[in-house]
């Protein structure tokens, strides 16, 4: 038929070994995100990434087991990329926004955060329990980095590792609870952070010294004065101005 053209239909690209490797986990955290692991299935995997089922085995021949832990990797690199963080300007806005990306990451996977982190699947072993740990652990190690000190002292990880436990329990605890709002938690965290610091250094010179050191990059009017403010107004029996 002339002057008519057939039309053209779009060449089938083949995905490299790492693009459908990458696929497979995408559509697995997409599932655990709103699923608890243990009902998550490899059909289900393979129907959202509208692929067949042994072609999900031929990628990840341990089935299940072994496309959860790829999984996990991934959303721990993303965790734990959070508090990677410019180390520029005051502590309190780097924690701040490095605490808007954790709970914006907990927001967004839901019930397979709360399933990761509260454990008891029945995918999970010492090699998850160690990713899990480790997210923790990387978190910490970046929020440290962010502190005036070269070598951070026992008393100083611990306080730190402590609040990390802090903010995973409230996250989990606001994703029951439906409150308070993410903007409420972040405040309340930072704030959280300087008291753990402020008690700490009453036992460790080191954390003394990193509080002081930290302090004049803080605005007069800022966060941490708020906070002493509504200490003392506290301790005072005075009302407080929000």
């Amino acid at each position: 038929m002339s002057g008519q053209t057939s039309p053209r239909v779009p060449a089938y690209r083949r995905l490299s070994v790492d693009e459908r490797r990458a696929q497979l986990i995408s559509a697995a955290l997409q599932l655990f995100a709103r699923n608890v692991p243990e009902d998550v299935s490899l059909d289900d995997v393979a129907r959202h990434a509208e692929v067949s089922r042994p072609l999900v085995y031929r990628y990840f021949p341990g089935g299940k087991q072994q496309l959860y832990e790829a999984a996990l990797h991934q959303a721990a690199q993303q965790v734990g990329a959070c508090f990677d963080l410019p180390a520029t300007g005051p502590l309190t806005e780097r924690l701040a926004l490095g605490l808007d990306r954790y709970l914006a990451f907990v927001r967004d996977h839901d019930e397979g955060f709360t399933a990761l982190l509260r454990g008891g699947s029945v995918v999970e072993t010492a090699r998850t329990t160690a990713i899990v740990d480790g997210v923790r652990r990387t978190a910490a190690q970046r929020v440290l980095s962010h502190l005036p000190v070269d070598t951070p002292g026992p008393w100083l990880r611990i306080a730190v590792r402590t609040w990390i436990s802090s903010v995973e329990a409230m996250s989990l605890i606001s994703l029951d609870e439906g409150e308070p709002t993410l903007a409420e938690l972040r405040d309340y965290l930072i704030d959280l952070f300087f008291g753990q610091l402020l008690v700490t250094a009453a036992h460790d010179e080191q954390t003394a010294e990193a509080i002081r050191a930290a302090a004049p990059l803080e605005p007069a009017d800022g966060r941490i004065a708020l906070l002493l403010e509504r200490v003392m107004h506290t301790l005072a029996g005075t009302p407080t101005v929000s």
